[in-house]
């Protein structure tokens, strides 16, 4: 069987084509960098040969020509700067023609204690308090991001990756799993707490403000209506009950009467604030509050009632099909490009920046909170990040250190043998130089 042949709109493909890009650009230039690197080498190491021939031409020639010994000098000094800069450049990265001499081949041999060293001064110099908080004050964060998300495109962007995000997410839960986490969060958070006082407190609440009339009002009201709906709902309710030796016209009067008469009681209920019936209800409703903040047997029969309900099979079944359903619906949304989620969440997105961005008072409270986040969190974790250097570095494999460090350094560390010809050079012409006027006055 063939393998499935990816896409050319796959995301994994296109990850893939973009991350072999990154990779192929940076061969590319650690590529420039070494033959950079074997340039520099080249360079340097012709000077101090020009400087050894100038010097024995000169050393050899100083007697017939006196003034070949100023020259002699100056290919001296240049030959003692560029080998003592040559043997300090090379025991950076290896030992100097093989020998073990102390304190060379520095970066691979002292390799764990420089990530220390370089993770600390990190920690000290860059993750600061002072540091962090001077740098973030610095900058408009809030303003910054919110007017790239005003760009065009830049909103819709941000919710398509996060979009891509999440689905990638949702494809990595188990959805036993995540059943089990959710049930476990509501229980923990919903469900295990006591209901009944918060529900006696709120209902008394809402009796001290009166806001349960405009319930009863629309309740009476519906009654009302399903009554007029439905007016033979209430035949042989009464007359049912009544002797069979009585006439018919006797049941039907019953009936009628009795619909008449609820129909005339609901409305005096609906229309008059004081009745009874309202009183009672109000009286019974505040008895009930009460008694679900302060009557034992009352809490615990509504604690009894809410364990038999969510502990009912058909109920956590009910709740496993609202995840899934939930769940699918989500990925479905979030996949979609053109999705009224996504459109939706861009639009939003868009208006949020362009409110950030007009708003310097909303801007300066971001980033004053931004600020503070920010302190928490390096704060908190300076030294893990910190550590990351250091741990790094340990996983190093020490030749590979050494060549990738070379590889980003050592062009210009080339200069420092060129700098060590020339001022070699000079220094011994110099010194020479002083030496032959001083013998001559005396």
């Amino acid at each position: 069987m063939t393998a499935p042949t990816a896409r050319a709109g796959d995301p994994e493909t296109a990850e893939s084509r973009r991350l072999a890009a990154e990779r192929a650009q940076v061969e590319r230039r650690d590529a420039e960098r070494r033959r950079a690197l074997r340039s520099m080498k080249v360079l340097a190491t012709s000077l101090l040969a020009v400087a050894a021939v100038i010097f024995a031409v000169s050393f050899a020639l100083q007697g017939r020509y006196p003034w070949l010994g100023f020259v002699r000098a100056a290919a001296e000094g240049a030959m003692v700067g560029a080998l003592a800069d040559w043997f300090a450049v090379t025991a950076l990265f290896k030992h100097p023609l093989g020998l073990r001499i102390p304190h060379t081949a520095i970066i691979p041999t002292r390799k764990d204690e420089i990530g220390e060293t370089l993770g600390e001064f990190v920690e000290t110099e860059f993750l600061s308090d002072d540091v962090v908080a001077t740098r973030l004050a610095a900058y408009d964060v809030s303003g910054a991001a919110a007017r790239w998300l005003t760009e065009p495109g830049n909103a819709r962007r941000v919710v398509d990756e996060g979009s891509g995000a999440i689905v990638g997410l949702f494809g990595l839960l188990d959805d036993d799993r995540m059943r089990e986490a959710v049930e476990a969060v509501v229980r923990t958070h919903v469900i295990d707490p006591e209901w009944a006082p918060p529900i006696g407190r709120l209902g008394e609440r809402i009796l001290s403000s009166g806001g349960h009339h405009a319930a009863v009002d629309l309740l009476l009201d519906r009654f009302d209506d399903w009554l007029v709906i439905h007016p033979d709902a209430l035949a042989n309710l009464v007359s049912g009950r009544l002797p069979s030796w009585l006439p018919s016209f006797v049941d039907r009067l019953v009936d009628e009467r009795v619909y008449q008469e609820l129909r005339r009681f609901i409305s005096d209920v609906r229309h008059d604030p004081a009745h009874r019936a309202r009183r009672a209800f109000d009286g019974y409703l505040a008895e009930l509050s009460d008694r679900l903040q302060h009557d034992p047997e009352t809490i615990a029969g509504l604690e009894a009632a809410k364990a038999r309900a969510f502990d009912d099979p058909r109920i956590r079944e009910l709740a496993a099909q609202a995840w899934s359903a939930a769940r699918a619906a989500a990925v479905d949304a979030l996949s979609d490009p053109d999705s009224e989620l996504r459109v939706r969440a861009a639009a939003a997105l868009a208006d949020t920046a362009d409110r950030v961005a007009a708003d310097p008072a909303l801007r300066a409270s971001l980033n004053a909170r931004l600020s503070e986040a920010a302190g928490h969190l390096v704060s908190t974790y300076r030294h893990d990040i910190a550590s990351v250097i250091t741990e790094t570095v340990r996983g190093w494999d020490p030749a590979e250190t050494t060549d990738k460090i070379e590889t980003q350094v050592g062009r210009d560390l080339q200069f420092i043998r060129i700098n060590g010809t020339v001022v070699g050079a000079l220094a011994g012409l110099a010194i020479y130089t002083i030496a032959t006027l001083i013998s001559a006055a005396f």
